[in-house]
């Protein structure tokens, strides 16, 4: 997921040049949600061909609630829809350096609201390990970084795009106690690609899309398959094996990720300050891991996956 994540920020800056923001992400969030649909079906096909035998990241066999309908809904408008719209939004109207040192700080969004909530105790080394990251991502993108001013709209804009994740991630954490990660993220993807769609259909039809290159229709395609449909489908996996907290504080390391990728594809320089950010965000990682690891309970038979 970290790789994929990270190196998606260079082919969509890429892209970027010939489709403009907002349709580009239309057709890929479009085209990952139908691929997200025509899997699930797939899997409900299998399942009743094995008579369920399938694994639980694919097809569970419990059944639709109310309230399960109502929470996809809304988790589909705010961790897609919304999300989407104030991210891209947002990264067009302010800086490189803003937009990641602000995304930087999920981790801990995530942290906070979940030990506010109950949901997770979070232990010292995990704050500890936070803080350091975040110290790492300032080195790495955000020396030089300034708030306020002409960015202003672009920095609020993804700090709203950060709680519209947090909402996410910790919202939808009951959902797959009971129900597949393919299932509730395809569904929401679903869900919260239509309003999205339906937003930017005048840009859309203004792209003049006939002038798009094939390197350009490859990576949209791509970005669907790889940045959306498996790297949200193994986030809501490890969301569901190890918790939200500790899942959320990968992210910190698509950073790093994307400057390797930008170093060698775009030939962006890496500096010896740079370097040294990676190796705190890589620090900052193990330190939370290993506080999980000293406090984590003995796993249960509902705790273990099986």
């Amino acid at each position: 997921m970290v790789v994929i994540w990270g190196a998606n920020y260079s082919v969509i800056k890429r892209a970027f040049l010939e489709i403009p923001p907002q349709p580009f992400n239309a057709i890929r969030m479009a085209l990952a949600a139908c691929v997200f649909l025509i899997t699930i079906r797939l899997a409900q096909r299998r399942a009743r061909a094995t008579r369920g035998r399938m694994s639980p990241i694919f097809y569970t066999p419990f059944p639709l609630t109310r309230r399960d309908r109502i929470d996809l809904f809304w988790l589909g408008l705010v961790g897609h829809w919304m999300y989407q719209l104030f991210f891209v939004g947002g990264v067009a109207r302010t800086s490189v350096s803003n937009g990641a040192l602000i995304i930087g700080a999920t981790p801990v969004a995530i942290a906070t609201v979940s030990a506010l909530l109950g949901r997770e105790a979070i232990g010292i080394l995990h704050w500890i390990g936070a803080a350091v990251s975040i110290t790492g991502i300032y080195f790495v993108v955000g020396r030089g970084a300034s708030f306020g001013g002409a960015t202003l709209g672009g920095d609020l804009l993804v700090m709203i795009s950060v709680a519209c994740w947090t909402t996410y991630t910790l919202g939808a954490a009951h959902l797959i106690k009971r129900h597949s990660p393919l299932y509730v993220t395809g569904m929401t993807m679903a869900i919260g690609a239509v309003p999205y769609a339906l937003l930017a259909l005048p840009q859309i039809i203004a792209t003049n899309w006939a002038a798009v290159s094939a390197w350009t229709w490859t990576a949209l395609v791509l970005s669907a398959l790889l940045a959306l449909c498996l790297s949200y489908l193994i986030w809501y996996i490890a969301v569901q094996r190890i918790g939200p907290a500790p899942t959320s504080l990968y992210s910190n390391l698509v950073p790093i990720v994307a400057i390797a990728v930008a170093a060698v594809w775009l030939e962006e320089p890496l500096t010896p300050v740079k370097l040294t950010g990676a190796g705190l965000v890589l620090a900052g990682v193990f330190l939370s891991r290993l506080g999980r690891k000293m406090t984590a309970p003995e796993p249960g038979p509902e705790q273990s996956g099986g």
